[in-house]
């Protein structure tokens, strides 16, 4: 929903390409959640990822040189919580997949991620961890304004998984994004209100809860792929992310179709 008049460094231009690339990426991750069905592979996942970016006319930021991830999406499954490389391992009923991606459209970067239970019938430790990260996702959302703090959402952010007793993962956080993948400001999940960076109108920038059914801490798949984040304590992992814009009177979310 748009909020207000927009001012700040950015073209209106540059602003309505990040609106349009934010409804593509939120179409291209409902449609990869649907075709995530129990027997699809990570790396059929990824080809059908591939097909929609041609599709809408975007493409995936994770494929340019600096970047040179070995796919369009991250595929993350069960305790590995964000990072996950593309591969032949099948899907199977119960496991708890998110698909992260970063698109251009435009010349304009968005982000956003999805976790969701293959099969669509997931436990109760399941249904809180994935309606509880949202429920943070929205508290984080919710305190965006001109003037607010970094520190006012990632104490948000904080607040509610301490409420519903998940991990919170410290090491990861959330970032700008625009002309660039990451940019200024860092977007923890933790933070003391009133402190931290001021964000304005016309800031772009990624709010993106990581949790566990278990603790925080995590391992950086260092000797495996090189890419894979996982739990420390192989707890269920989830990840929800929104690409946000701030207005001159309030925030408004990007990535929803």
């Amino acid at each position: 929903m748009r909020s207000g008049l927009i001012t700040g460094d950015k073209t209106l231009a540059q602003i309505e390409a990040m609106r349009e690339g934010g409804k593509i990426l939120a179409r291209i991750l409902r449609e990869l959640t649907e075709f995530a069905r129990s027997g699809v592979t990570g790396l059929e996942a990824d080809e059908f990822a591939r097909q929609k970016l041609a599709e809408y006319g975007a493409e995936s930021a994770y494929l340019t040189p600096d970047v040179n991830f070995p796919g369009v999406v991250c595929i993350s499954k069960n305790d590995c919580v964000v990072h996950g490389v593309p591969n032949g391992e099948p899907f199977e009923e119960g496991d708890v997949v998110a698909f992260d991606m970063v698109i251009i459209y435009k010349g304009m970067m968005v982000d956003a991620c999805v976790t969701s239970c293959v099969g669509g019938n997931p436990s109760s430790a399941v249904k809180h961890l994935l309606n509880d990260t949202q429920k943070a996702l929205a508290a984080g959302i919710a305190t965006v304004k001109p003037g607010a703090k970094t520190g006012d959402i990632g104490a948000a952010v904080e607040k509610s998984l301490k409420k519903s007793k998940l991990g919170n993962i410290y090491q990861l956080v959330g970032h700008g994004i625009g002309e660039k993948m990451h940019m200024p400001p860092e977007v923890a999940n933790f933070g003391k209100k009133g402190h931290g960076t001021a964000v304005q109108a016309g800031d772009t920038f990624c709010i993106e809860p990581m949790t566990s059914l278990g603790k925080g801490d995590v391992n950086f798949d260092q000797d495996g792929d090189e890419w894979s984040v996982y739990m420390k304590d192989g707890s269920l992992s989830a990840h929800f992310e929104h690409t946000v814009l701030v207005t001159d009177d309030g925030v408004e979310v990007l990535t929803l179709e």
